[in-house]
């Protein structure tokens, strides 16, 4: 059991290492970490989930937002511009067998399994606002990086203003699209 249990936390570990390719694509230098980006999604879902309406149970909220990307350990931080040139539901095709190898031998696999089939059907309420919190991250990230390097190379990300289902997601992306604008004008 103590080898799984090294296995699995050392997947979790090699997403310290892990890129964001798509900000390495865009030539953002020492881009965030895969680790880095499933903690802003966390803590984003942990601040925003008082905002929502109906009430969100926290322990699995958290739980879906740690384990949102694990099988990049694996699979390394395949961008969307990639992804969308392969076949539709190749994504979820490719990566859940990938987290069932992982926690194969876990003891509490069927938990984490259960979590992640939820984030792939999208089948609950903080199933739906991890996604929503997690595209919200990657927009915040976006904004931090042309402010620090001075630019506006991140543009494609603002060209087609984003719609969400949760009224806090979209407020918060609303103000960070206009502060956008604000300061290109």
């Amino acid at each position: 059991m103590l080898d799984s249990l090294l296995n699995l936390l050392r997947h979790g570990n090699q997403l310290k290492r892990t890129p964001r390719t798509g900000w390495l694509m865009r030539g953002i230098p020492d881009a965030e970490n895969v680790a880095a980006h499933s903690f802003g999604v966390a803590f984003s879902a942990l601040i925003l989930a008082p905002f929502v309406e109906e009430a969100l149970d926290l322990e699995r909220l958290l739980a879906l937002a740690i384990i949102h990307d694990l099988p990049e350990a694996i699979t390394t931080d395949i961008p969307a511009p990639v992804w969308r040139h392969m076949p539709n539901g190749i994504k979820s095709a490719v990566e859940t067998p990938v987290l069932e190898q992982m926690i194969d031998e876990y003891p509490y696999g069927t938990m984490i399994e259960s979590l992640w089939h939820e984030l792939q059907t999208n089948r609950s309420a903080e199933a739906r606002f991890v996604h929503e919190v997690d595209k919200l991250e990657m927009f915040l990230q976006a904004d931090q990086y042309e402010k620090q390097f001075s630019s506006r190379q991140l543009a494609e990300f603002w060209a087609n203003p984003r719609q969400f289902s949760f009224p806090i997601v979209q407020q918060l992306y609303d103000t960070l699209y206009q502060q956008r604008s604000s300061t290109s004008s």
